[in-house]
């Protein structure tokens, strides 16, 4: 119950400082139950130095992945690349060209996800990484509920190794469910695998 108020206090306190209120739909009750699962490809692993690159997303409503209503967009730079992120990513600078402005980039994801439940491998990075565009931009956080895949896979798997080592890498939780792999590593495409996870783990 603490835990549910704090929360609430959170979410009534960033929506009074919303610089934008167009975008109070943030903030609304989430009344149905579509889920919005996400990944971003980025310039490196420090949410505090580094930038988005592209932003993958997928919608799931009554335990399907709407894979007709997928979110892709690339955002706009301000450093070069680094090699071994684009050995990860495999983002170039050619991809980029026509790239968008990140404000206009975060805008269209947050019209994406509307109010909605956020499920992630990893959520809390990739939510980092949005909060750094969203805090300048709107003076907000996301104020979405969120779900992590690893958690939800480590809470199922613990009853069957209680005392054992669990390996949460995204492909051995891919493989324990004989899941298929999408090939090309993209944002959408981990987005897409992810909700895979999810709804086995949910149903």
């Amino acid at each position: 119950m603490f835990t549910s108020l704090v929360r609430s206090f959170k979410k009534y306190r960033d929506f009074k400082r919303l610089k934008d209120k167009d975008f109070a739909f943030l903030f609304c009750e989430n009344k149905d139950d579509e889920i919005v699962v996400f990944d971003t490809e980025t310039t490196g692993l420090d949410p505090k130095k580094d930038e988005i690159l592209s932003i993958g997303a997928v919608k799931v409503k009554n335990n399907k992945i709407l894979t007709s209503q997928t979110f892709e967009v690339y955002l706009k730079n301000s450093k070069e690349i680094d090699a071994k992120s684009i050995e990860i990513h495999g983002i170039r600078p050619c991809d980029l060209v026509n790239a968008k402005d990140s404000d206009e980039a975060i805008k269209e994801f947050l019209k994406f996800i509307g109010s909605s439940k956020l499920v992630g491998y990893y959520l809390e990075f990739d939510v980092a990484m949005i909060n750094r565009y969203t805090r300048p931009l709107l003076g907000i956080e996301l104020p979405n509920e969120m779900v992590e895949i690893s958690e939800l896979y480590f809470d199922k798997t613990i009853t069957l190794i209680p005392q054992g080592n669990i390996d949460l890498r995204f492909d051995t939780i891919m493989q324990n469910y004989d899941l298929p792999s999408m090939g090309a590593h993209n944002a959408v495409n981990d987005a897409i695998m992810t909700a895979m996870i999810y709804l086995k783990l949910t149903n």
